[in-house]
């Protein structure tokens, strides 16, 4: 009968001694894995004492709360200009279109989907204009209009809850007030135009040659 260790074996004792003998050597301001030193380091953490209050006092914000995470957003509907719709829509758009009505939003283009895809009652309520509708016909307030945005647009959507996506307003200090999707697309053509740099510089061309 054969007795001797099998390679396997051995190659377990072996890698187990060196396992406890690193540990014995282990200092307390090293860490296996950086995961363990994150977790080490931010046990005590209490949070920043900086805080962008000061830099957000008076602006007309609104308070959310989206997958548990709590911020503010500027509030919409006191920046559109014609709101509430319903001072010139008194009627339903159907009725509108039925009567033949010079259209009012000349200036707009929609440039944001296939026109056999997306047309104007796809997020605006044709019954209500006062409010936006989802595809499945629930009311969404026009503050809100970043739930319109996710049902096509999620991975942006979780980028923005998650403050990877967007801009902050004032800071990065807490508390958070983050700019929605129409703070900085435009919902009717949200693509952004090709841009140059405000400054060319023409030394580093020349370097190039």
């Amino acid at each position: 009968m054969n007795t001797k260790p099998s390679i396997p074996f051995l190659c377990f004792c072996f890698f187990a001694i060196l396992f406890v003998s690193s540990c014995k050597n282990h200092k307390e301001d090293e860490y296996h894995s950086l995961t363990d030193k994150i977790k080490a380091e931010s046990k005590h953490y209490k949070g920043t004492s900086i805080s962008s209050e000061k830099y957000i006092n008076g602006l007309n914000l609104l308070e959310i709360t989206e997958n548990e995470i709590l911020f503010s957003i500027p509030n919409r509907k006191d920046e559109i200009k014609s709101f509430k719709c319903t001072e010139c829509h008194s009627k339903t758009l159907k009725k509108m279109h039925s009567a033949g009505l010079k259209k009012a939003h000349w200036n707009i283009k929609l440039n944001h989907a296939n026109q056999e895809v997306m047309n104007c009652v796809t997020c605006h309520n044709g019954d209500n204009m006062d409010n936006l509708k989802s595809l499945t016909t629930h009311t969404i307030d026009f503050n809100k209009s970043y739930k319109l945005c996710s049902q096509c647009h999620q991975k942006e959507y979780k980028d923005w809850i998650g403050g990877a996506h967007g801009k902050r307003i004032e800071s990065w200090a807490p508390p958070r007030v983050s700019m929605t999707c129409v703070n900085c697309h435009n919902p009717h053509s949200p693509s952004f135009d090709t841009k140059w740099p405000a400054r060319f510089n023409t030394q580093k061309v020349e370097e190039r040659k």
